[in-house]
């Protein structure tokens, strides 16, 4: 009861400001998390990337932006959360408004440019706050250096011994020119730059690149070559979309930025399967894009997706939906006929 006034509050109050209010009351414990945790199932346990997952169902990056609540998502039943946007210096992002809520369409539209405290404000923040669970930490490049290296390479020498895996943003539609890092020559070089540091570390973490919905079938088979040379550890599929905003109804449906959520379910998919295809199941997937319930979550493994993350069903289903998820795919799989969500990966990928 309490919950649902609390929710329908934040609904109607500005998105950037709902947000605000719900990472304080994460912050604070007020709400009685641990009775929104589903239990678990071991069907529903996999290894990725050389990391044991206790379930397939993860926060995706942009709402812990600073770490400051992974912990408690954990709580709510998540089974690994990512943290970020981080850059190394802290900025403030693009001029609001930026974020637009879309009600009748159960999608986000933003624009927000990697807003965040920089890199040694967060360090510092998970330093004291120990994981309870797998963290993952996503590194961008300052709005000035959107297609250096060097950024990349100074994240990436930060949180390597904080994080379980280390996500590489090439791909938000909001940072000019940063979805150029796609070009063939300018990703081999981050790969091989990343690959370059890890390689002199004494242990081997997961690298896993974030890649834009927005690419054709020619593209994908591009990159996906590059990606089975470079022997990368994983993809993320995918961000946000700058497209598919034509059957839109919220109000704010042709404001600027990246559309996630319900709309973007099938682009993503398409991707998911795509990649799955010409990379022969090789390079482990992290399913992101419109991921709602335990089917979209269900479809986005059979696509071919190792793992699913999701951010916009959490803002409009609230802290109920991990828990929900993961039990709803523990009875898919037995339906299924499937002793383990690992066999689910990628069965539709060739439909």
């Amino acid at each position: 009861m309490l919950y649902d006034i609390f929710s329908s509050l934040l609904k109607q109050t500005n998105p950037e400001v709902a947000h605000q209010l719900a990472i304080n009351v994460l912050k604070r414990d007020i709400l009685p998390l641990d009775l929104f945790k589903f239990k678990g199932d071991d069907s529903l346990k996999s290894t990725v990337f050389g990391i044991d997952f206790i379930n397939p169902v993860g926060l995706a990056a942009g709402f812990d932006k600073n770490a400051e609540v992974y912990n408690s998502m954990f709580k709510l039943g998540f089974g690994f959360a990512e943290v970020g946007t981080v850059t190394p210096k802290p900025q403030e992002g693009n001029p609001k408004p930026r974020v637009f809520r879309l009600n009748e369409d159960k999608a986000i539209i933003n624009r927000l440019g990697f807003p965040n405290n920089g890199m040694e404000e967060i360090y510092n923040r998970i330093s004291n706050q120990v994981s309870k669970g797998v963290l993952g930490v996503n590194i961008g490049p300052n709005k000035e250096n959107a297609t250096k290296v060097d950024d990349y390479l100074t994240c990436i020498k930060k949180f390597y011994d904080q994080a379980h895996y280390i996500a590489v943003n090439i791909s938000s539609p909001n940072t000019p020119n940063l979805r150029s890092l796609h070009d063939e020559n300018k990703i081999s070089e981050l790969i091989e730059s990343l690959n370059d540091f890890r390689s002199n570390q004494k242990t081997s973490k997961p690298i896993i690149f974030k890649i834009s919905p927005n690419i054709g079938t020619s593209e994908v088979e591009k990159l996906a070559e590059i990606f089975l040379n470079k022997k990368i550890d994983g993809l993320i599929l995918t961000n946000t979309s700058i497209e598919g905003k034509e059957n839109l109804r919220g109000k704010d449906r042709e404001e600027a930025g990246g559309l996630s959520g319900s709309p973007i379910y099938t682009l993503s998919n398409k991707i998911i399967s795509s990649f799955y295809k010409f990379l022969k199941g090789k390079v482990p997937i992290i399913g992101v894009g419109g991921v709602s319930d335990g089917e979209t979550a269900y479809e986005k493994i059979k696509a071919g997706a190792n793992l699913v993350q999701l951010y916009t069903s959490f803002v409009f289903k609230g802290p109920y939906v991990a828990s929900n998820i993961n039990e709803d795919i523990t009875e898919f799989l037995k339906r299924d006929g499937f002793k383990n969500i690992s066999e689910a990966v990628g069965v539709n990928a060739n439909q």
